[in-house]
């Protein structure tokens, strides 16, 4: 059965690449050659130009994997000519003209999401007390503690710049649904794919359901790479 060999994973927002170790150790096992784009986080405009540069590096088929925010990053920029199928695992899956913010907004929060509001600088943090319980609570505290000192920092610019032309309406598109999920509530995932008609394979999960799960994620992806090959 042939599938496609290159895989590019993009992090989102509070994160940062390293996130993926689990992941990429799974995929170059079986054989794929992995990227993990470092997601600079200060717009979705430099968010996309770094994919892009690591697509065109790459020259060949792909399949592009966007967590969280990285949803929102992967939907432009998967608009590539070398993007064969898109994969959205906890993520943000905006349209034409919407923003993450616009979907964010369509549930409650949960009282674990520790979300606070920009700095004078523009920037979005995550509640340092909520940080373990809102984004990672199937991980330890120590896991939790290394993912919150090396995160990125996230310019709220990124939740409310509306996509121009969404790839999922053109890509294959398959999903994780993180069933436990206290950043991106289920049901809005749930929402975002449904009106996609993306293939979704629900994984019980926090929102950092690619570190905790990577197993069950890293499946998803490897049947992307073969039914879109």
């Amino acid at each position: 059965m042939s599938k496609i060999k290159n895989i590019v994973l993009v992090h989102g927002a509070f994160a940062d690449g390293s996130g993926w170790r689990g992941i990429y150790d799974i995929l170059k096992a079986n054989g794929y050659n992995v990227t993990v784009v470092h997601n600079p986080l200060t717009s979705l405009e430099d968010g996309v130009q770094a994919v892009n540069i690591a697509l065109d590096k790459i020259g060949q088929s792909t399949v592009l994997v966007g967590h969280s925010y990285g949803g929102v990053i992967i939907t432009e920029a998967g608009n590539h000519q070398n993007v064969e199928a898109l994969v959205y695992v906890a993520a943000f899956q905006p349209g034409d003209g919407e923003t993450a913010l616009q979907w964010l907004q369509t549930a409650p929060a949960a009282p674990e999401n520790g979300v606070l509001p920009a700095d004078e600088n523009g920037i979005i943090y995550y509640d340092k007390d909520k940080y373990h319980m809102g984004i990672c609570a199937d991980l330890s505290p120590e896991d939790a503690d290394f993912m919150y000192a090396s995160q990125g920092a996230f310019y709220a610019k990124g939740f409310v710049t509306p996509i121009k032309k969404a790839a999922w309406k053109s890509k294959p598109s398959y999903a994780v649904i993180a069933t436990e999920d206290k950043s991106i509530p289920p049901e809005i995932q749930e929402a975002m794919y449904k009106r996609s008609k993306t293939a979704s394979t629900y994984v019980k999960g926090s929102h950092a359901v690619y570190i905790s799960q990577t197993e069950a994620v890293a499946d998803v992806i490897i049947a992307a790479s073969v039914h879109a090959s």
